[in-house]
């Protein structure tokens, strides 16, 4: 399969199919064009690290495209760019104040959007009809959110002049909806292998500033939730991709199972007490090993890319007399390494440019970067025990500050334990930074 990696790639994907398709009026090239654009303006481009970007709009379109020649639903050529429309603003929340789009979001943008009026309008595409695909891409399609959208395509349904008195076409539309939703969760699995879906869940956690302890159940539990709700529509769509999508698919749901059942056995071993984890302070010869710079490198990269700080000269910094530095081991201080918390003076680091710490420049301030521990060992308490010892590390240095990023509501837990304080808060991420006194 082409690599699909980049927009200007995707795009000319995207083309290829709409040309397959029919869809050769130029205001269809103009909708594709113009969401790019408005998103990489709007910061959510290929460099914004949340799962809601605009490759994600470009996977299900191009996915929406290439499946649709399935069996279960007949989609007329009037229908396709129905479909391409909706696939292509079904997130279309470019100042979005939180990752995941919310479907009134992005209904208020499409309806008000001038520019995509214009284009909705010489493409002759009635805007309540792409309403209701994209109020039909809900998820989770259940309980009050499902009775919500409902409403409002019931209203969209009035107010088209095509669809007021045609139940027939209404349901017609609503299975069009169905497929299209199934096609939103699936898209991004079947375009890559299972590191390209490790990503999107690191991605979509950090976004939605989730615990990195329930990244990999969640994932889980979103799989077997689509292979055991939606079994028919699945089966259809992945029917119609090429065997190297549905490989990529169903090899990313086995290596998530296969994660947890790891992830679940070593919260037992450490219930049952055969599993001891054991937050040690390394000495500064340990910190000259290269081979133990290697072992941390590769924990280091397990993080979301935001997390990862000091990239290009992380093992460098191992070695600097000023890094503070203890390790998560299994069973002793000998034992396998599992995690690490490090950190130095604040004048190491070059922050995000929006932080603006008054203590930067008075070398009382020591800089924690964000913990790291091996995926399946979160949520054991061994990340908490690694940063109570880099504080009282830091502590013993004589730094009269700690500062750090932290999600919010633990920030907020911290303000009355630690004395912590709020320094710059970052949306949507809901990842920020604070400072406490040691």
């Amino acid at each position: 399969m082409q690599e699909l990696a980049t927009t200007h790639s995707m795009r000319n994907e995207i083309l290829s199919l709409m040309a397959k398709h029919g869809l050769e009026n130029n205001c269809y090239q103009e909708m594709l064009d113009y969401t790019i654009d408005l998103f990489d303006s709007q910061g959510l481009g290929t460099d914004y690290y949340g799962y809601h970007n605009i490759n994600h709009e470009l996977e299900v379109t191009y996915v929406s495209l290439l499946a649709i020649n399935q069996e279960k639903i007949k989609i007329t050529q009037e229908d396709k760019k129905y479909l391409y429309a909706a696939a292509l603003f079904h997130d279309f929340d470019p100042q979005k104040s939180i990752d995941k789009p919310h479907e009134e979001s992005v209904l208020n943008f499409i309806s008000l959007d001038k520019k995509l009026r214009e284009l909705l309008n010489s493409a002759n595409i009635d805007l309540e009809i792409i309403k209701v695909l994209i109020l039909r891409t809900t998820y989770p399609w259940n309980g009050e959110m499902k009775k919500n959208a409902e409403i409002e395509i019931k209203k969209c349904f009035e107010k088209s002049e095509k669809t007021r008195n045609n139940i027939a076409l209404q349901e017609h539309i609503m299975e069009i909806g169905w497929y299209l939703s199934v096609v939103d969760r699936i898209s991004g699995y079947v375009l890559g292998d299972f590191s390209k879906a490790m990503e999107m869940a690191k991605m979509n956690a950090h976004a939605l500033a989730w615990r990195p302890s329930i990244i990999i159940r969640t994932a889980v539990a979103y799989f077997e939730e689509i292979l055991n709700k939606e079994t028919k529509m699945t089966k259809t769509i992945l029917k119609t991709l090429p065997k190297e999508m549905r490989k990529n698919f169903f090899d990313t749901v086995l290596s998530f199972m296969k994660m947890r059942e790891q992830e679940v056995c070593v919260q037992a071993d450490v219930s049952y007490e055969n599993l001891k984890l054991v937050s040690t302070i390394e000495n500064k010869t340990t910190q000259e090993d290269p081979d133990f710079a290697q072992k941390l490198y590769n924990i280091f990269l397990e993080l979301p890319k935001p997390l990862q700080f000091g990239k290009e000269n992380f093992k460098e910094s191992i070695k600097q007399k000023d890094t503070i530095i203890n390790t998560l081991r299994l069973n002793d201080c000998q034992g396998e390494i599992i995690g690490f918390s490090k950190g130095g003076p604040l004048e190491n680091y070059q922050l995000r440019e929006e932080i603006r710490d008054e203590n930067f420049g008075l070398k009382n301030t020591v800089f924690l970067e964000p913990l790291a521990l091996k995926m399946g060992y979160w949520g054991l308490r061994g990340g908490s025990e690694m940063r109570h010892m880099f504080i009282m590390q830091a502590h013993s240095m004589k730094y009269k500050y700690l500062t750090s990023f932290a999600l919010r509501d633990v920030i907020r837990a911290r303000i009355t334990k630690e004395d912590a304080e709020f320094v710059q808060l970052f949306d949507p991420e809901r990842w920020d930074y604070y400072r406490m006194k040691l």
